[in-house]
């Protein structure tokens, strides 16, 4: 595949279907920002109001380093978790601006955390997959009784849920209560995007991105799930690009041969910001973690 058309595959907003691209990355950037999404009802102002949160939680020493934690209505220390890792390619969004699922979940008796790393040009892919590591872990130590804890990531976010496959927990001292992933529109080999523009601020070399792709190290060291129950969930938008598609069916396939509980979906008519919308609607599949494992067997397929 020529460099331009590799710049244009993995160019999410070029592929949108009802905004055009500059409309559509200035609508995904306000998403959460209530001044800008008055109609969104669960923005992260509003979140961050109804005052059932701890935020700017530092789980590291880093000044980047922090998560904000939302709870439902009856606040226990066994609640299931869902742990949301923000896109923007790696160098740019912020947890600040990323709570918009927040409402559907915590009505379903679900913490909900969003966590902030060092995007690039200050964090580099590697600092990015431990600052996520880290962050796993303080939740797991911070609430030991956990009824599960549940990655999710959109675009680079799916990327840096899935490095948890592969995640090394015997160096951190503790094994999380890993109960499901879900990855929505990710990128699992990083190598095409070495030859994009969106590389100018990573300045990722091959040896990074196959240190770094979930896909590739599978692939070639297979990791087995610590918990057999352990679901994974990769989504795309039909209108993703061909390549966005290729990378998730791929993936979910690499997962199924090694032997994971692994699912694929396309979602419907949607874009690959569109979809963000979804985690929005109370009746969208990646916001009824409360009804795992039933959700598994009747929403997804298998």
């Amino acid at each position: 595949m020529s460099k331009e058309e590799l710049e244009n595959q993995y160019s999410p907003s070029r592929w949108v279907v009802r905004l055009g691209a500059e409309e559509a990355l200035r609508t995904y950037s306000q998403i959460g920002n209530e001044a800008t999404c008055p109609f969104l009802e669960t923005a992260t102002k509003r979140a961050q109001a109804t005052g059932r949160n701890l935020l700017d939680v530092p789980y590291g020493d880093g000044e980047g380093e922090k998560l904000d934690i939302y709870f439902p209505e009856a606040v226990s220390e066994a609640l299931p978790f869902l742990v949301f890792f923000h896109g923007g390619y790696w160098q740019s969004g912020s947890k600040d601006s990323s709570a918009f699922m927040v409402g559907p979940l915590t009505a379903q008796g679900v913490a909900v955390v969003i966590v902030a790393y060092d995007i690039a040009p200050k964090g580099t892919l590697d600092q990015m997959v431990d600052q996520v590591t880290q962050s796993i872990v303080f939740v797991q130590k911070e609430y030991p009784r956990n009824q599960g804890i549940y990655l999710c990531g959109h675009s680079a976010g799916a990327h840096l849920a899935a490095m948890m496959l592969l995640a090394n927990w015997t160096k951190h001292g503790v094994t999380p209560n890993l109960k499901g992933f879900f990855l929505v529109s990710g990128i699992y080999d990083l190598e095409p995007v070495t030859h994009t523009s969106e590389n100018a601020p990573l300045l990722t070399t091959l040896e990074d991105a196959q240190r770094n792709s979930p896909q590739w190290r599978l692939k070639t060291s297979p990791a087995q799930p610590v918990d057999p129950a352990c679901r994974v969930l990769v989504t795309v938008g039909q209108h993703d690009s061909p390549e966005f598609h290729r990378q998730s069916r791929e993936f979910y396939q690499t997962l199924r041969r090694g032997g994971w509980k692994a699912s694929f979906e396309e979602l419907h008519d949607v874009d690959h910001f569109e979809i963000l919308w979804n985690l929005t609607q109370k009746d969208y599949v990646l916001t009824q973690v409360g009804r795992i494992p039933s959700l598994w067997t009747e929403c997804v397929l298998l």
